[in-house]
This record gives C-alpha cells, structure tokens and sequence, in this order.
C-alpha cells in the first residue's frame, strides 16, 4: 500500500513544485542501451533500454510528455525506480524527440496511439508471455488512456495494466489554460511553442510548402501553432477538431485493462474541471487518484536534503500488483 502523498512544505504552490520537477531535481542517470527500431512507415524509433534481473522479467515501456524525452528527469527517476524493484524498461522516444529529426513529415501529437501500439507490440512479441507494463506522463499519458481504450479487451494478453500520469484528459481545456494571461501560463507556453516552432523550421526545410511557415514563426499560442502544424500534418481538419478526437477522457469508457489516473488538483496545465471522475466511477478497471496538490508531473515530497518522488512509488506499487 502506497502512503498517502505528503507534499514538500519548501516548494509553496503548484508552480514551485512543477517548475522544480521539470528543471531542478536531481536526474538519476541509468545505464540505458539504445536501440533504433524501423517502423512499418519507414521511419524510426530510438528506444532506450535496461535489462531487468532475467530476461523473463516484467517490462515497462516509458512514454515521455510534450517535447520531452527519454532524459526527461521523470523518465530517468522512475526507470531507475522500475530497475531496482526487478522491472525491465523500454523508454521510448517520440518521431523526433530523441535527438535526431525523424524522416517524415508527421512526428508525434496527443492522439497518435500507433507508435505506441508499435512500441508495447514489438515488447510483447519478444519473449510471449512475459508480463508488459506501460506508463506514461502528461501527453504520452494521454495517448497511453486513448489507446488502452481505444484496443479495451483487444489489447495484447502480455499486456497486464498501465498507469498515466498528469494526463491532459480534455486537450482544449489544457490548451485554453497554457493560452491564458499572466506569467505562468506564458512561461510555460513559450517554453514548448520555441521548441516546437524550432523543429518546424526544421520540416519546412525539408519538406517545403507543408505548411505556412511564415505563420508558424508568428504563433504565440497553442490554437495557433495546432491549427497550422499538428492539425494539417496529421489529418485533422483544426485545433478543435485534433483536440476533441484526441482527448483521452473520452476513451476511459472503453478500457479493460488495470489502469492508474494520477492528477493533481492544483496542477496548471490541466484544469481539475476536465478530470474523467464520472467515467473513471464507472469503469471497475480504472483507478482516478486525485491528490488535493502536486503540481504537473511533480508530485514531489520530503525535504530538500532527502527528496521523495511519489508518483514514481505509487505507479510502480499499481502495476507490480499486476505482474
């Protein structure tokens, strides 16, 4: 049984907390063996990997958040967690996002569940039978709800339950609250719109006339930059409609497989309006936990000289219960 999180008194509101997480905490640096897998597309997926104890261990594969990585702090910290509790794992990085542009136009969005269906496919596919685990934060989260209900009892039988973590459940709302006024939201927003306005410079180099670069360089908000990159690059006919079709909240229904909700109610890139509490109630298979604080894929506790990372103890407590 997990404890209940305890948040760390020195790190005051939900900014504080997040902005630690993402920047400050100590980056645990596991041993990881990268491996680039083909995909059907003829495109390519670099995987990092740590073995487990013997090859017939249970494996995680890790899926990153908006224009994070395998290095990401929160990857690093529960791949190292998963190793000592006897886990094996596979971090694996979206189309671009390993350090080396992918080869196609389309990369990687909130709803895009066939890399990952590649990804845990190929896991099971390895050695049949032995036990896979998924978990994934704040967008992979979203794309890890979106699948496990989108396949429901048609997922493979190695997998045995997930666990998402500060998902994005309903994306327009996420996106109205990184779009608002003040320095919060503005940070934030700049933070992921330059990385992202960079690797559109990048495809229109590539690929020119994909779409309106001109524009792109003038986007300043996620309903801008998603209507003219992500929208038209991946099928979708705008903003809205990418967000509505991709929401994870409205595939929780459909899960059958074990699965872990991990939000916080201060977090302030998801609006604790959005949360699937109704869906979740009625779903046997889904457990919505939802801590008063925490911030966005923080979560941390302790006290500066003995740090605690919570959500990584509770995610693995969840799925070695269905190993």
């Amino acid at each position: 049984m997990t404890p209940p999180f305890a948040s760390a008194g020195w790190l005051p509101g939900p900014h504080a907390m997040t902005v630690y997480a993402s920047m400050a905490r100590p980056w645990p640096r596991p041993a990881f063996r990268r491996e680039r897998w083909e995909t059907p597309d003829d495109d390519f997926l670099d995987v990092d990997r740590l073995d487990g104890p013997s090859p017939d261990a249970p494996v995680l594969a890790i899926s990153h958040g908006l224009e994070g990585s395998s290095r990401a702090p929160y990857v690093r910290g529960l791949a190292a967690a998963a190793v000592r509790r006897g886990l094996a794992v596979a971090a694996w990085n979206f189309r671009g996002c390993s350090g080396e542009p992918n080869r196609l136009l389309r990369q990687y969005h909130s709803g895009e569940t066939g890399d990952l269906a590649f990804v845990v496919g190929r896991l099971a596919a390895e050695r049949p039978g032995r036990p896979v685990l998924a978990a994934g934060f704040s967008l992979g989260g979203n794309q890890l709800v979106k699948w496990f209900g989108e396949w429901g009892a048609a997922l493979p039988p190695e997998v045995r339950g997930g666990a998402a973590v500060s998902v994005p459940f309903d994306l327009a709302a996420s996106a109205g609250a990184l779009d608002g006024a003040g320095f919060w939201p503005l940070l934030y927003r700049e933070r992921f719109l330059g990385r992202l306005r960079r690797k559109a410079e990048a495809k229109a180099a590539a690929f020119p006339g994909a779409f309106d670069l001109a524009a792109v360089r003038r986007s300043r908000t996620f309903s801008e930059y998603d209507d003219l990159v992500t929208a038209p690059v991946h099928g979708f006919a705008g903003a809205q409609d990418y967000w509505r079709r991709s929401s994870a909240a409205r595939f929780v229904a459909g899960v059958r497989r074990p699965l872990l909700l991990l939000s916080a109610s201060d977090d302030p890139l998801v609006p604790a309006g959005a949360l699937p509490v109704a869906a979740a109630r009625e779903n046997p298979e889904v457990t919505l936990e939802v801590t008063p604080v925490g911030g966005h894929v923080a979560f941390v506790g302790g006290m500066p000289w003995r740090r605690e990372f919570w959500a990584e103890t509770r995610v693995l407590d969840f799925l070695l219960g269905w190993t």
